[in-house]
């Protein structure tokens, strides 16, 4: 017999060689209808796996990473299989589950279009319809090799060369169809109930310009059609809602052939923009937060001892300066350093909490640019805090305090995630783990849930990250507190203690806009430019209905002006019923109407964002709730 450990603490025990399959039957009918594969002593595995030993084992759905991408993953095996039927002689190349969907790449005589997407679906529901099983191979390296050259599959032959020799080939067969594939996968092609193939693209063998470049197919796929639908929807949904599009017509931004990945902010933008830094200004004025600023120049030899040259000099813009090397800084955190050592410190100057609306520049390359949300210029809204090692917890729950309270301004739902060590780190084992645990137990002492993302923390220090959700449900990971041990010691940073001896502080590198040009990009699509009325770079717009109103409109232009209200006149000779849809689809917040009934009764006919006509109101009235509006941030 062996004992299994179930995610909810209990232990079930079971024949040897019983499959994760029957395992689950075993648990709940439900369970295993929905299951998809299948996490056993830490390892992802099909759910025909045959379990030998003792061990924790975790069901896996949909509704998890790894069963979303396994899920995907054969969905990407469906559409190989279907292209090698209707297009005989296509080479496969690979074909992995993203984010949202899975890819396949083909080296094939025939150009694929839009039209043989629609062929290629339908064959995939064939296949689908099959309810081919889908079974797992060994094989040595050298008949995987020999196998796939019978079969004329360059690529695959290519991959299984470059694989360490003691690495265990795999193949997974499903009907006349075999791909090389460590998986795991769904049982059967029947599990995958509603698919979409979305668009074409071209691709260089391995991401290399040296290599030929192959046809890549795009698709999704989802456990419901339902679940289809809604993803599609949400998609057109996102195409009206994109920041690029709207930012062009509500006149926030433009990114110009002279700059490419240096976004222009026009007036109406900075508007927005400064709304945002003043709201930040103000929660750390309130927090303890000193401002700071430092160059954006500064010499090579600082990013080297930083460790930022070794690990991200090709990202980096360089530049000679009186015959010396000097860098545009990538990031802030070295001229934070140097601020620090301007003096010195005592254990009662701690923590010390230096925050910083700094501009960064990185190389991104030209495909990767994306309005303003990847982009090769930036303002982070850095801070950075050094500390007592008894001041970590305490300084942790503080930050995520504010920025919980920062995404909650905007309507922000979130999700945390803790990044631990990477492969290229710096720093050794035991001062991660003190590092990583820190992070850990600030978490667990306010009863915050999060997961854990593996090698995914910066090169010198774990990470806690923010990953936002918009109001059609998109992720953008936002803000992070990382916690560095590294950067002190690299810039001898000391303070004194009680017993007169020089100690090394703590650090926290921390953001949350994230970035402010990106930051703003999210807003917009998470409005969809309707702002709340204190971002809005127009908040009110006057639309006099003749020109008999126009001094009236003009009065009433003044007092809100003065009162520093951000509003606007309508003057132009045209028809009341044409101003108003102007200023909707420049969505204004509230409009005046003002007719002569108006003017004699010093009143307003007022049109609000969303809600239409809100009948007639004393001006003054408007004016006083507005104001309280825009100071209370709703």
């Amino acid at each position: 017999m062996i004992t299994i450990s179930l995610k909810d603490g209990t232990t079930r025990e079971y024949q040897q060689g019983i499959s994760i399959m029957e395992i689950a039957a075993d648990i709940s009918r439900g369970l295993a209808k929905n299951a998809i594969v299948a996490k056993f002593n830490n390892e992802v595995v099909d759910l025909s796996y045959k379990v030998e030993e003792d061990g924790p084992l975790e069901i896996l759905t949909f509704d998890d990473v790894e069963g979303k991408n396994a899920f995907r993953h054969t969905s990407s095996h469906i559409l190989a299989q279907a292209v090698l039927r209707l297009f005989p002689g296509t080479k496969l190349g690979i074909g992995p589950a993203i984010a949202d969907g899975f890819y396949y790449d083909f080296e094939s005589e025939h150009t694929f279009t839009p039209d043989d997407l629609q062929k290629i679906e339908k064959e995939m529901e064939k296949i689908i319809k099959e309810d081919l099983s889908l079974e797992k191979q060994g094989m040595q390296r050298d008949a995987a090799i020999q196998y796939f050259k019978d079969k004329g599959e360059k690529y695959k032959v290519e991959l299984i060369e470059d694989l360490p020799e003691d690495v265990k080939i795999s193949l997974y067969e499903q009907g006349d169809f075999v791909d090389l594939c460590a998986g795991p996968h769904v049982t059967s092609t029947g599990r995958v109930k509603a698919l979409k193939l979305m668009n074409l693209a071209g691709a260089y063998w391995r991401g290399s310009e040296k290599n030929k470049m192959l046809q890549r197919i795009y698709g999704t796929s989802f456990p419901k059609k339902a679940d289809l639908d809604d993803y599609l929807n949400r998609l057109e949904e996102a195409k009206k809602r994109d920041h690029r599009k709207l930012g062009q017509e509500l006149k926030l931004f433009t990114v110009m052939d002279e700059g490419p990945g240096f976004p222009f902010f026009l007036p109406k933008g900075m508007v927005l923009r400064n709304e945002l830094e003043n709201y930040w200004r103000e929660i750390h004025r309130k927090a303890g937060y000193e401002e700071i600023k430092t160059p954006i120049i500064l010499n090579q030899e600082l990013w080297k001892r930083s460790g930022h040259w070794n690990h991200y000099q090709n990202n980096m813009y360089t530049t000679i300066i009186d015959e010396e090397d000097y860098c545009i800084k990538p990031m802030n955190c070295p001229g934070a350093m140097l601020v620090y050592n301007t003096e010195l410190h005592s254990y009662r100057d701690l923590p010390m909490r230096m925050g910083e609306l700094g501009l960064v520049h990185r190389h991104e390359l030209s495909g990767a640019l994306h309005g303003l949300m990847r982009v090769r210029s930036f303002t982070q809204d850095d801070a950075h805090i050094f500390m007592l090692p008894s001041q970590i917890t305490s300084e942790i729950i503080g930050v995520i305090d504010l920025v919980d309270g920062l995404y909650k301004r905007f309507g922000f739902e979130y999700h945390v995630e803790l990044s631990t060590k990477p492969e290229d780190s710096m720093g050794t084992d035991e001062e991660w783990a003190m590092a990583t645990n820190a992070l850990e137990e600030a978490l667990k002492a306010i009863g915050m849930d999060y997961k854990i993302n593996p090698g995914d923390g910066a090169f010198y220090g774990p990470k806690i990250d923010f990953h936002l959700r918009d109001t059609i449900g998109r992720t953008w990971q936002c803000g992070t507190i990382q916690l560095d041990f590294q950067m002190p010691e690299k810039f001898d940073c000391t303070y004194v203690g009680e017993d007169g001896q020089k100690h090394r502080p703590v650090m926290i590198h921390r953001v949350a806009f994230g970035s402010i040009e990106r930051f703003i990009g999210i807003l917009t699509e998470h409005y969809a430019g309707a702002f709340p009325t204190w971002l809005s770079p127009v908040q009110v717009k006057i639309l006099p209905i003749t020109e008999r109103q126009l001094e009236y409109a003009k009065k009433l232009y003044q007092e809100l002006f003065e009162a520093g209200i951000r509003v606007e006149v309508d003057a132009r000779s045209e028809k009341i019923g044409y101003k108003i849809r102007e200023a909707q689809l420049e969505k204004v917040p509230y409009m005046l109407v003002v007719g002569d009934k108006e003017m004699e009764s010093g009143a307003v006919a007022l049109r609000k964002r969303g809600e239409g006509d809100k009948g007639t109101i004393e001006f003054d009235s408007f004016k006083s709730e507005l104001l309280a509006e825009i100071k209370e941030r709703v």
